[in-house]
């Protein structure tokens, strides 16, 4: 499946809130739940207005992954970064449909390549022990696995932990 990656926008805040909506119940098997007011459309755009705020400043990268019919299909972001450490945190999310299809992959590759040039030095990411998928796509795009968490939490039901990765850009 062709797909690009395009930066977060105003004008995508309806059809991002019906992408999040369309995919709760499947993102909350993998990740902590964002909670039900996240879903109203009133606190969800003032999130977003704020996501945009943290876009304009340079302290984070919200991209959205789409099709060639340009639907959401995903989302991947590097946040919180550190300039003086030269540090980013990683995450994304593909919409159910479109697991199993190397999307996230893809789009990690493409997240990679965007940012080459934002003096970034390590991106960091974490998953849950029970994300096997998520945790073949960071090591696909050369992270390296760092430690396991021995603190426990559950999520539906199932005990598991966090799982911590670090990329790290070498000279060219």
């Amino acid at each position: 499946m062709d797909i690009f990656i395009e930066k977060l926008h105003i004008r995508d805040a309806e059809d991002l809130l019906k992408f999040e909506l369309e995919n709760r119940t499947f993102f909350e098997e993998m990740v902590p739940t964002r909670g039900a007011d996240y879903y109203t459309p009133n606190i969800f755009n003032k999130k977003l207005e704020a996501l945009l705020d943290e876009q304009f400043q340079g302290v984070s990268y919200y991209f959205l992954i789409k099709d060639r019919d340009n639907s959401i299909i995903g989302r991947i972001n590097l946040v919180d970064i550190d300039e003086s450490r030269k540090v980013g945190h990683l995450g994304y999310r593909i919409g159910q449909v479109h697991t199993g299809k190397g999307i996230a992959s893809k789009a990690l590759t493409l997240l990679l390549e965007s940012i080459s040039d934002k003096e970034i030095k390590l991106i960091e990411a974490k998953t849950t022990t029970n994300n096997v998928a998520s945790q073949k796509v960071l090591e696909k795009n050369g992270f390296k696995r760092l430690d396991r968490s021995d603190k426990q939490f559950e999520m539906n039901g199932q005990k598991v932990s966090f799982v911590y990765y670090r990329f790290e850009y070498t000279l060219k």
